[in-house]
């Protein structure tokens, strides 16, 4: 029993709240971002998902429109991604094929070069969702918060 409450006892270096303000990078895009325990990858609005070959491998090209929350405005940023892999998404409507890319993203202080699968998601209130497979290197997730790190990645090392 001692090793299970020396585990409890045990403080995470970094506590996030259930939504928190992240950045695009290299472009400094803020944006809110919602740490969802309940997906395995994270993910992404993305309008305008185009597919297309380049050098003989798959990419896609798409437009990320977000409210920038510094400035409030509105923002529509290009991207060109290669396809990492494609995974397959079910739901109340069916299930379907999307786009899995690597995407960096300032999160408190660190940059997180991370896949995220892409779907154009309407106007969402959180355009990137965060999932499992980023929140294990972030740290805990304390749902009662909010807004807890905000992003300071000026001379932030990338994480992997």
């Amino acid at each position: 029993m001692a090793p299970l409450c020396l585990a409890a006892a045990e403080k995470p270096t970094k506590v996030f709240g259930w939504i928190e303000e992240g950045q695009l990078m290299p472009e400094k895009v803020t944006l809110k971002i919602k740490l969802d325990t309940g997906a395995l990858t994270s993910s992404m609005d993305a309008k305008d998902l185009e597919r297309f070959e380049k050098n003989g491998e798959h990419w896609v090209r798409f437009n990320v429109e977000v409210k920038d929350s510094k400035t409030g405005e509105d923002v529509s940023i290009p991207f060109e991604r290669r396809v990492e892999r494609n995974v397959k998404v079910r739901g109340a409507g069916g299930s379907e094929r999307r786009p899995v890319v690597v995407m960096s993203l300032c999160i408190g202080n660190q940059v997180y070069n991370e896949q995220f699968s892409l779907k154009n998601r309407g106007k969402m209130l959180y355009p990137v969702l965060i999932g499992r497979r980023t929140l294990e290197h972030l740290g805990a997730v304390d749902v009662s918060r909010t807004f807890t790190n905000k992003p300071s990645c000026e001379n932030a090392q990338s994480n992997r």
